[in-house]
């Protein structure tokens, strides 16, 4: 009998214990929290411009709208693919009628705009290039919808210095100062538009001493050289979408 009584407690007992350690793990998982993924929204990009923005000469990839989304993933944002409206040889006025031809409608989360090196090229006015900068500037906030802090221009590179132009004859000093004019333009309405503008121009005349930063075709900027332009783009922007 006393065996029998030992046996009897000694199961109850383990009964006991078993019944707590339930209610001890139902009470844990009670108070645990629930690991969540958050993802942040899709931030859509548009790219206005010309060969500068398609990256003429590069792939794809190395071009500077897709090395900013790719630096802006990596900070992680997340960035859809560019959307680019932009062709090699393209002129303000052409960029307008480029706009139209897109079809491309609705609104974008940011946008850059880049133009102006053939209105140069071709010896346009520079008052018309004015004009027609101010206009796509209000196309690039309306595409931005109407956020001015959205809009980021990007300044005109001197392709004087590279070796396509000190083979075409122009005299070299003439063409950067005629850059220097025709970002002042941009620059001047720009920060009057109250709008963010990058400055690579100075990088773009480091090709006179590293020509690892012009592409194949001796004119237009290398991947490497791209890249510097898409990290200095990535600092405003993600500024712009952290503190709005």
């Amino acid at each position: 009998m006393k065996i029998l009584a030992t046996a009897l407690s000694l199961f109850l007992l383990m009964a006991c214990d078993k019944s707590n350690s339930s209610s001890m793990t139902q009470e844990l998982s009670a108070t645990t929290p629930v690991k969540t993924t958050i993802t942040s929204p899709k931030l859509t990009y548009l790219a206005l411009g010309d060969s500068y923005t398609i990256g003429e000469a590069v792939t794809q990839a190395e071009s500077f709208p897709f090395q900013l989304a790719a630096d802006l993933r990596a900070k992680q944002f997340n960035v859809a693919t560019p959307k680019i409206i932009a062709k090699t040889g393209w002129t303000t006025s052409e960029l307008q009628q480029g706009i139209k031809a897109s079809g491309v409608t609705g609104t974008f989360s940011f946008v850059t705009l880049l133009i102006g090196v053939n209105n140069q090229y071709r010896g346009q006015s520079k008052d018309t290039y004015r004009t027609q900068f101010k206009q796509l500037l209000q196309t690039a906030i309306t595409f931005a919808a109407g956020k001015k802090a959205h809009v980021f221009v990007v300044s005109i590179p001197d392709w004087g210095l590279t070796p396509f132009g000190k083979k075409s004859g122009r005299n070299q000093k003439a063409i950067s100062a005629d850059i220097d004019a025709f970002n002042a333009i941009n620059k001047q309405e720009t920060l009057a538009a109250g709008i963010s503008y990058t400055n690579i121009t100075p990088a773009s005349r480091l090709v006179v001493t590293d020509l690892s930063l012009v592409a194949s075709d001796g004119l237009h900027p290398s991947g490497k050289m791209y890249a510097g332009w898409g990290k200095a783009l990535t600092t405003p922007i993600a500024a712009a979408f952290t503190t709005h």
